[in-house]
C-alpha cells in the first residue's frame, strides 16, 4: 500500500520508518510546515535527518502531500478539541478522493464521530482508528471481533503518564509534585502535563469507545447523530489533587488508586478510583490495561504499552493491513 503520512512526530515518523517492514511504501510525508512527495517512494531516513537537523522535510508544502497519489492517509497530526481541525479536514479530503484513512489523531472520532461515519458512507474509502485508543493494545479490534453489540462496558487505565505518577506515589510515598517533576525529567510527562493528569486524554479514548458501542445499536446515521458522545458529555476528574496520604490509607486496606476510565452506552466517566492492590487494574509504571465486559465471554482483560512512537505505529500499521 502507498502511504501518505501527515505528522512527523513520534508516531508519524515511526510509521514512516516501519512501513517497509510491513510491506508498504511511503510516497508522501509531511509535518506542519513542509512535505516531501515521491511517487517512487520517499527516502524517509534522509527526510527525517533533515528535520532532525532543523531543516524542512522536503521542498513541498503540507498540502502537496495530501493532494498526491496514495492508497491510505495516515493522519498522525496532534489531537485538537472542538472542531478537530485540521485533522478532520485532512480525513474529509482523503475520503472525498475515495482513499482510505487510518487515524492516530483522536480528534475526528472523539469530537465528530457521526461526521466521520457520514463521510465514510459516501466514499469508497474506509476509516480505521485502533491507534487512537490504546497505543499497541488492540482494543477496538477486540471489541469489533467480539461484536460491539454484545459488549456492555469497556474500562481501564488508559494514560501512561497518570499511571506512572500514581504508581510512583504509592510505591515511594512521594507527593504529586515531586513525582510529576521526576516524570518530566524522564520524558514520561510533557512540560505541560494537563492533558494527561487532568484526565482529558483518557476521556477522549473512552468517548471513542462509547461511540463504537452506541453505533452498534444504530440502524442509521440519523440515529447515530442523536446518540453520539463528545468530550463535553464526559464526566472527568484528574489526579492533581490526590495527596500522598490517600495512597497510604488505601494501601493499609489492601488497595491503591488508579485513574480509571469507563465507556458504556450510558456515557463516559474518568477519575481516580480505589482498586485492589493486586487486582487487574493495578498496573504500574506507564503500562495500560483494558477490561471488556461481554455478554457471553464475561470479563476480558488486555494489557500492554498504551503509548510510544513504535508502539502506536504498530497499531496504525495493523489497521493498514486490515485494508489490504
Amino acid at each position: 500500500m502507498r502511504l501518505c503520512v501527515l505528522g512527523a512526530g513520534a508516531v508519524g515518523r515511526s510509521v514512516a520508518e516501519l512501513a517497509p517492514e510491513y510491506g508498504h511504501e511511503v510516497t508522501a510525508l509531511a509535518d506542519s510546515s513542509s512535505a516531501v512527495v515521491d511517487p517512487d517512494g520517499v527516502d524517509v531516513e534522509a527526510a527525517l535527518a533533515r528535520k532532525d537537523a532543523g531543516e524542512a522535510l522536503g521542498g513541498g508544502e503540507p498540502g502537496d502531500a495530501l493532494a498526491s497519489e496514495y492508497d491510505v492517509l495516515v493522519e498522525a497530526t496532534p489531537t485538537t478539541l472542538g472542531d478537530a481541525e485540521p485533522g478532520f479536514s485532512h480525513l474529509r479530503t482523503a475520503l472525498e478522493r475515495d482513499n482510505h484513512v487510518v487515524l492516530a489523531n483522536k480528534g475526528p472520532v472523539a469530537e465528530r464521530y457521526a461526521d466521520v461515519r457520514a463521510l465514510e458512507a459516501d466514499s469508497a474509502g474506509e476509516v480505521y482508528f485502533e491507534a487512537t485508543v490504546g497505543g499497541a493494545i488492540p482494543v477496538c479490534a477486540t471489541v469489533d471481533d467480539l461484536g460491539a453489540e454484545h459488549v456492555s462496558a469497556v474500562r481501564g487505565v488508559l494514560n501512561g503518564t497518570a499511571n506512572f505518577v500514581l504508581s510512583r506515589m504509592a510505591a515511594e510515598g512521594l507527593d504529586y509534585d515531586h513525582v510529576l517533576a521526576e516524570a518530566q525529567d524522564l520524558g514520561v510527562a510533557e512540560a505541560d502535563p494537563s492533558f494527561d493528569v487532568e484526565g482529558t486524554d483518557a476521556a477522549l479514548k473512552c468517548v471513542i469507545l462509547a461511540n463504537v458501542l452506541r453505533e452498534a445499536d444504530c440502524d442509521s446515521l440519523d440515529e447515530l447523530r442523536e446518540v453520539e458522545v463528545t468530550l463535553a458529555d464526559a464526566d472527568v476528574e484528574g489526579i492533581r489533587d490526590i495527596p500522598g496520604s490517600a495512597l497510604e490509607l488505601a494501601a493499609e486496606d489492601g488497595r491503591t488508586v488508579r485513574l480509571v476510565g469507563e465507556a458504556t452506552r450510558d456515557g463516559v466517566s474518568v477519575g481516580p478510583r480505589l482498586v485492589p492492590e493486586n487486582g487487574t487494574l493495578s498496573v504500574t509504571g506507564t503500562r495500560n490495561i483494558v477490561e471488556i465486559d461481554h455478554e457471553y465471554a464475561g470479563g476480558l482483560a488486555i494489557s500492554g504499552r498504551g503509548a510510544g512512537g513504535e508502539e502506536t505505529a504498530s497499531a496504525v500499521l495493523a489497521d493498514v493491513a486490515r485494508l489490504e
